[in-house]
């Protein structure tokens, strides 16, 4: 079912009369961002973090956001206490405002807010219990991987892609590197050290930056530099991280099996960690054995 209320433009409307103009510059050219926050138990997790994150990726794109990170914190706060939602996501879109089409933009524009929230989010158990099967694709994006933008073309068909194949994620490989998943970030087990792709022009996920601080205090060794698509043939393990899959192990790649087939031990660390993280910050009954 849709949500009862969407938060437009400043105000809280009925989710069927939530509506924006036909030249919005988001609808036309993707010109717009987004973010999707979890909530649990009805309290968001990393908020602060992913408001950041909106931040950067206003800046890049030169799109002025409306609201303060407390007027924001209001809002969402709002928005999922009038639709109910305890353990789930919001998902927020600012795009660049509405004008007759034309590539380059005219001063002045309003940017459009849209915020929906909606229960739901948590990865299915059995994903959990017995992993996930993931494909390579080739990463044909845009030179801006780091911007969260909702120009997501490349991703969907990709993640269609792993979709016709029984697969749960596609994984982007530029120049024989393998960088990330559709949306989600990746890890890399080999000889018991944690690798994932720096920061360099991928999406600095707030659920990746929780697993590298699990990781850290944990004692597992980590590194951050580029991995050869190679490596997923000898990997002890590969690990998923996102805001709605949380913490996922890939159990297949390309049809072949990583490790012994089954979730491995460094996933079990993590997504443990990550779990106790999210009760810790935010109050909620997780069970972190789960």
């Amino acid at each position: 079912m849709p949500p009862e209320v969407v938060f437009l433009n400043g105000g809280f409307v009925p989710y069927d009369q939530a509506v924006v103009p036909v030249e919005d510059r988001g609808f036309l050219f993707a010109d717009a961002i987004y973010e999707v926050i979890r909530c649990y138990g009805g309290r968001f997790f990393r908020l602060d973090d992913h408001l950041e994150r909106l931040e950067q990726s206003a800046a890049a794109l030169e799109i002025p956001l409306p609201y303060d990170r407390a007027r924001w914190t209001q809002v969402l706060e709002e928005l999922i206490r009038r639709n109910g939602v305890r353990d789930g996501s919001v998902y927020v879109q600012v795009s660049r405002g509405v004008a007759p089409r034309a590539h380059a933009w005219p001063d002045g524009l309003q940017p459009t807010v849209v915020a929906i929230a909606r229960p739901g989010g948590t990865p299915p158990a059995e994903a959990v219990r017995r992993g996930v099967k993931a494909i390579t694709v080739p990463d044909n994006r845009w030179g801006l991987c780091w911007v969260k933008t909702t120009g997501l073309l490349p991703n969907v068909l990709a993640k269609q892609r792993a979709a016709r194949a029984g697969a749960y994620e596609a994984l982007f490989v530029r120049d024989g590197l393998l960088t990330e998943g559709t949306s989600s970030n990746v890890f890399v087990v080999r000889e018991g050290v944690l690798y994932t792709h720096p920061l360099a022009n991928i999406l600095p996920g707030v659920t990746r930056m929780v697993v590298l601080e699990v990781a850290r205090e944990a004692g597992i060794p980590v590194r951050e530099q580029a991995i050869p698509v190679q490596w997923l043939e000898r990997a002890s393990e590969v690990i998923l991280s996102g805001t709605n899959s949380e913490v996922l192990a890939v159990v297949e790649v390309d049809g072949r099996p990583v490790g012994d087939g089954r979730p491995g031990p460094v996933f079990a660390r993590l997504r443990e960690g990550y779990l106790a993280r999210v009760a810790a910050e935010t109050g909620a009954a997780v069970d972190v054995g789960a």
